[in-house]
């Protein structure tokens, strides 16, 4: 698991999502933190705090992109240490969605979910051939559209006078100013296809944990549920890699380990 952590944190995107775990004698709320790439997986078992996310042991050496959902510990300046990030698309259509139900009748919400949606298929029509961007002549005119309907939601829901960190916004708002002010980490995967729209790598890496729980229970030992978080991880690595669980436990269990390879670096 030490040299999977390495791997991740030396790939130059990587995903980074957290679910909630009861675990201990008690039976408290954890979190579990996860980093994902599409070859390597690793879990970190702590509370929601940044000094979790050190213990991890991944995104304080990481500097490539930081793929996520907009959770305030991903953004932080702690980080410095990144490339760049990208905010997880399919978190923002849910918002943008939420904001067509919460304004009916407005069109900025339509048009951004439009763009959006536009933007991230013709991600994948130019990854599937190959090209480095999404080119410019599709991208340019949705890249308008989205940022054009963000300024009008922008001056359709104000802001509420106040602190920034108590007074409470109407909806959509705060994800309006998050667009506008990482512009660049909302469509940074429009003109980079080796950067993922969207997180569901990570979503997906998280979600069967929370499965395990309601099926097995909960681990009466941190110590213990760490160590199921890296037996996870270990198999998830070796799925991605084509292997087996049963295949690479008997490996691990007869002295043979299997060791992931590093993922090539592209120039």
């Amino acid at each position: 698991m030490r040299l999977i952590r390495t791997l991740i944190a030396a790939a130059p995107v990587a995903g980074f999502d957290e679910t909630t775990l009861r675990s201990g004698p008690a039976g408290e709320k954890k979190y579990v933190h996860g980093a994902f790439t599409e070859l390597y997986s690793a879990f970190h078992l702590g509370t929601r705090s940044l000094e979790t996310m050190k213990e991890a042991g991944i995104l304080p050496f990481f500097t490539g992109i930081a793929v996520s959902d907009r959770y305030k510990g991903y953004w932080s300046k702690t980080w410095e240490n990144l490339t760049g990030r990208q905010a997880c698309a399919a978190h923002i259509l849910r918002d943008l969605q939420d904001c067509a139900e919460s304004y009916p009748g407005a069109g900025w919400p339509e048009q951004a979910v439009r763009a959006l949606r536009g933007l991230v298929h013709a991600w994948h029509a130019a990854r599937e051939q190959g090209l480095p961007a999404i080119p410019a002549g599709i991208r340019e005119p949705l890249e308008t559209e989205f940022r054009r309907a963000v300024a009008v939601g922008l001056a359709a829901v104000p802001r509420v006078p106040g602190p920034k960190n108590t007074a409470k916004q109407k909806p959509g708002r705060e994800l309006l100013e998050f667009c506008r002010d990482r512009r660049d980490d909302v469509l940074r995967f429009a003109t980079d296809t080796s950067v993922w729209p969207t997180n569901n790598i990570s979503e997906r890496g998280v979600r069967p944990l929370k499965t395990q729980q309601k099926i097995s229970g909960r681990l009466t030992s941190d110590d213990v549920t760490q160590d199921r978080l890296d037996i996870r991880g270990y198999i998830d690595t070796a799925r991605k890699h084509g292997l087996g669980a049963y295949e690479v436990l008997h490996q691990l269990m007869t002295g043979n380990p299997w060791l992931p390879p590093a993922q090539p670096i592209s120039p």
